[in-house]
């Protein structure tokens, strides 16, 4: 492997690189426009890509295009090439300021939710100067936003930044009112990556792996995560050259790839890097996915990003670390070595509280969807009420200052580990809560729910706005009072009686847990059906209307999108489970049973025993039965569905009828594959697949 160091950024198009290649005036033109929001020149616009061409072009680089971020939740690109005829014919290159500013992919094919007509198909992608070009297999990658010729946001970049300016401007006002003003404040995150690897010979033999990325038949193995033996366990030497890749290519792109171990279940991993800017993370973590996808290929293996790709395993979440930082990387949510002196920290924690409280609706609602509801609630998984769990220390902080009475801090304890050889070890001030949706984790939150496959830019526009609102309603009222300490201090007190139902401590798997969860008054939105609606709940369009996030147009189109989404990929699953069970799964068992009825009949001719043969085509014979009616009855739900009337209709219907029609297929073919002999079992098993690495 090259020198890390030497190569760190080699890909990327940032600062030194800008710093180098630009003019002092464009570059500092560029940098005030990024700080203070504003557009930049046509003339600087046209500097900049004459360096970001010569550039890419010395890094072989032959085509570029505008990076962007549809509705999909992954990313698109049309390359254009660098190369054009000079006047005398011969090839020059050529990359305009309009070219890198502006581009005009067609629009007709993306999802938009009802925003514009099918045949209406301009859109409009441009820079977006805040994040840094990047060269990806030979060709420049500009990082764009992405919008309908009239003008609304078709991407998920665009809302993004907008709930950054907002919480910057909210945050500060609210920091001005307390006397501790700062030149800015950028949403910071960190998404940890959890993946499966199986191997991509036997990932070819099934349909399920290829049309929906999971598993939809699979029989439990004799082992699975039982011992726990797999957790941080040693790594085999072809997924740690796969990780030693990888970790290669995501340096040269500027990735900060830190941590990487083998996860609770077999074959499953993680990947996590270090913390950067709401917008930076959200562009890693979609060129993470796709270069660990890429580089998986190359090494025989298969990356799958689902968020249950195989049942009774853990499944697969990306743990979304938000935190809010200043301009000189002061962190907001530190508490410090005296926190409950710390009045900033505790308004902004408070803030936070405020926010879920109000607004928890909306955090489930953003990581909705058909692959997220088969993991919430399971192993390692959070459940689908959300809650906020703050650890001993600071809930025994805050409840003494709710209650106006003196605090005894922690003073802090040391680990003795009985042997002498062994320096003191510091404990944390509280341990860790693994079964909460959106934990506190020392300096940031933990917003758990996110599955695997999604795009972190939903959980953090929906945080950054819910954020950003509290912000603005504490600056509305510190703003105009003659002692903002004193105000903060009484605001704090009141804000937390007010919204101390959020916070729980204990088991959130707990049945007692649900019940009084019941009891607070929060609602319980266990899957996409229940939880998607609440995107349009007037205070949610209210919300993000009132900042500019989301347009109420906006708002709804993603709801119809995310809506159609999970209808389309329960569908897709069906569809796929008829297939490999009429053309896979019934000529296999058909083809045994009649081996056993052959082996049957030759030991009655030759009078011997025939009761194991008898007794097992018995069995089979009925599963098989049971199977094919199965079938029949799934694709009438399926047909049920694509005559339903409405989108929330056939989601419904989806949940109610086809997901538990599907639930008994697996059932009766999971048996089947129990009771067949390996050689007839059309498709490689759960062993295989999970112990093959």
């Amino acid at each position: 492997m090259e020198n890390a160091f030497e190569s760190f950024g080699e890909l990327v198009f940032g600062d030194a690189a800008m710093r180098s290649r630009l003019p002092d005036e464009t570059y500092r033109a560029l940098k005030d426009a990024i700080r203070l929001g504003q557009p930049l020149s046509q003339d600087v616009a046209g500097v900049v890509a004459a360096a970001m061409k010569d550039w890419a072009i010395e890094k072989g680089a032959t085509h570029f295009t505008h990076w962007f971020q549809p509705l999909t939740g992954v990313t698109a690109e049309k390359h254009e090439a660098f190369i054009v005829p000079g006047k005398d014919g011969s090839p020059v290159a050529a990359f305009s300021g309009r070219e890198l500013a502006m581009g005009e992919p067609d629009a007709s094919s993306f999802p938009s939710g009802g925003l514009r007509a099918t045949f209406e198909a301009r859109g409009y992608t441009a820079w977006d100067p805040t994040g840094y070009a990047f060269i990806k297999d030979g060709t420049l990658c500009i990082p764009t936003v992405f919008f309908s010729y009239s003008g609304e946001a078709l991407d998920k970049k665009t809302p993004l930044l907008r709930s950054m300016e907002l919480v910057n401007r909210e945050a500060l006002r609210m920091l001005s009112a307390i006397g501790e003003p700062t030149a800015r404040v950028v949403p910071m995150a960190g998404a940890e990556q959890e993946y499966f690897l199986v191997k991509r010979s036997l990932y070819e033999q099934r349909r399920d792996l290829l049309f929906c990325s999971r598993t939809l038949f699979g029989a439990k193995p004799p082992k699975g995560q039982e011992l726990e033996d797999h957790y941080y366990g040693a790594i085999s030497a072809g997924v740690a050259a796969f990780m030693r890749e990888l970790d290669a290519e995501l340096w040269r792109h500027g990735v900060y790839a830190k941590t990487e171990h083998k996860e609770v279940a077999p074959g499953q991993y993680e990947l996590a890097p270090v913390f950067s800017s709401a917008s930076a993370a959200t562009d890693h973590n979609q060129l993470t996915m796709e270069i660990m996808r890429n580089t998986a290929l190359r090494h025989g293996y298969v990356c799958l990003l689902h968020e249950k790709p195989f049942m009774r395993l853990n499944g697969s979440g990306k743990h979304n670390n938000w935190s809010l930082a200043t301009e000189t990387g002061e962190n907001l949510f530190e508490p410090g070595a005296a926190p409950c002196e710390n009045l900033r920290f505790l308004l902004f924690l408070c803030a936070v509280i405020k926010a879920v409280d109000e607004y928890y609706d909306l955090l489930r609602a953003c990581v909705a969807s058909a692959g997220n509801d088969c993991r919430l609630g399971g192993q390692e998984a959070p459940p689908s009420i959300v809650s906020v769990f703050l650890g001993d220390e600071l809930t025994a902080l805050i409840s003494s200052l709710e209650a106006e009475e003196a605090y005894r801090p922690n003073c802090g304890r040391t680990i003795e580990s009985g042997l002498g050889v062994m320096p003191r070890l510091s404990a944390h001030n509280t341990d860790r809560n693994r079964t909460s949706p959106f934990a506190f984790t020392g300096n940031k939150f933990e917003f758990r729910m996110v599955g695997a496959s999604q795009s972190i830019a939903d959980a953090n526009i929906v945080l950054n706005t819910i954020v950003g609102q509290a912000l603005s309603e504490f600056a509305d009222e510190l703003e105009n009072t003659e002692n903002g300490r004193e105000a903060a201090e009484r605001l704090f007190r009141r804000e937390l009686k007010n919204h101390k139902r959020i916070l729980y401590s204990g088991n959130c798997y707990s049945e007692e847990w649900k019940k009084e969860a019941a009891e607070r008054e929060l609602s319980v939105l266990p899957t996409a059906v229940e939880a998607l609606p609440r995107l349009v709940d007037e205070k949610n369009v209210r919300l993000f209307a009132r900042h500019g996030i989301f347009s109420e147009r906006e708002l709804y189109s993603r709801y119809e999108i995310q809506l159609e989404s999970y209808v389309k990929v329960v569908s897709i699953e069906a569809k796929t489970m008829l297939e490999m069970t009429h053309r896979d799964i019934l000529p296999a068992v058909i083809a045994y049973q009649a081996e056993l009825s052959s082996a049957a009949s030759k030991k009655a001719g030759l009078r011997v025993s025939n009761a194991a043969e008898t007794a097992l085509l018995k069995r089979m014979t009925a599963l098989t039965d049971a199977l094919y009616e199965s079938a029949d009855a799934l694709d009438k739900r399926l047909d049920e569905v694509k005559a339903a009337c409405c989108t929330l209709t056939a989601a419904a219907l989806c949940k109610e009828k086809m997901l538990p029609a599907m639930a008994e297929l697996r059932e009766l073919a999971d048996k089947l594959e129990v009771a067949t002999a390996r050689g007839y079992w059309p498709f490689p098993t759960y062993e295989e697949l999970l112990y093959s690495l």
